[in-house]
């Protein structure tokens, strides 16, 4: 069956190779010399979108770079776009990028406005309390907490739903997030397991935050594409390469190293891509 698979991923990849004339900031497109791919990425998750200066780093960012060189663009070629988690359908549904990597969750409600290849990873939604803190240990010890998460994303969405007694404060990003953890005016921040192991492992939080380690979810990271794109079985082709040739792994060991992250090995890397209309 995965042969099967591929074969048909890899027949529609010239196909769509060749059709790559929604990319490219002027609507032009295949990668040829002067185009341009413009990809939505987060910028303030460390280790998986994060910008620093003009330098712009983490598993998202690579795993993006990898898919945009099979597609035929360079690096050079590249126009990152900053991607906050609200904003995410609304760029892709007006053109303002062709592509989306910014921990994007697959689900059912987002594919009623846009598509979507992959996914390249599924995480686990977690918590990220302060370093001596012993009263959370999951899901379940939440009720009557404060609890910090990005407004738009999956996990402000999924506390909402199953955790009624919690109180849940939305930001627009998750700096914003660990400093009201700091300062005492929250108790815990949730979002996925590898985006809390990127915050706590940085320079500046280092001893000050724990990840609980207690996941209660599934999410798939999806790489997020307007509904008209033909692009999608050409990026599974390219994430499928990605991972058979060791690039994969070796970008998500270099993007957590040091953070003591450890994916769910049943899950990653992913073998069921979406289906491509």
């Amino acid at each position: 069956m995965r042969k099967q698979r591929l074969g048909a991923i890899a027949a529609a990849a010239a196909a769509a190779t060749l059709a790559l004339t929604s990319c490219g900031s002027s609507g032009g497109g295949g990668g040829g010399e002067g185009d341009t791919v413009r990809i939505g990425i987060k910028y303030d998750q460390p280790g998986l979108g994060f910008k620093e200066g003009d330098s712009y780093t983490g598993f998202d960012v690579d795993v993006a770079k990898f898919v945009a060189k099979e597609l035929g663009y360079d690096e050079n070629k590249i126009e990152w776009v900053s991607a906050p988690s609200a904003n995410r359908e609304t760029l892709l549904e007006t053109n303002q990028v062709d592509m989306i990597f910014a921990t994007y969750t697959i689900n059912d409600k987002r594919k009623e406005r846009v598509g979507f290849a992959g996914p390249y990873f599924v995480a686990g939604q977690d918590l990220l309390v302060r370093a001596d803190d012993s009263s959370i240990t999951g899901k379940d010890s939440l009720d009557g907490k404060k609890l910090c998460s990005v407004t738009g994303s999956t996990s402000a969405e999924n506390v909402r739903k199953d955790v009624p007694g919690v109180e849940l404060v939305e930001q627009s990003g998750y700096a914003e997030c660990l400093g009201l953890l700091e300062g005492g005016n929250i108790d815990a921040i949730t979002t996925d397991d590898i985006i809390l192991a990127g915050l706590a492992a940085t320079d500046a939080n280092k001893g000050k935050f724990k990840v609980v380690g207690n996941p209660f979810s599934e999410e798939p990271y999806g790489v997020g594409l307007n509904k008209e794109s033909d692009k999608c079985e050409a990026i599974n082709t390219a994430i499928q390469k990605m991972i058979d040739d060791g690039a994969w792994k070796e970008a998500l060991d270099k993007n957590t190293e040091g953070t003591g992250y450890e994916p769910n090995a049943k899950l990653n890397p992913p073998t069921n891509f979406e289906a491509c209309s």
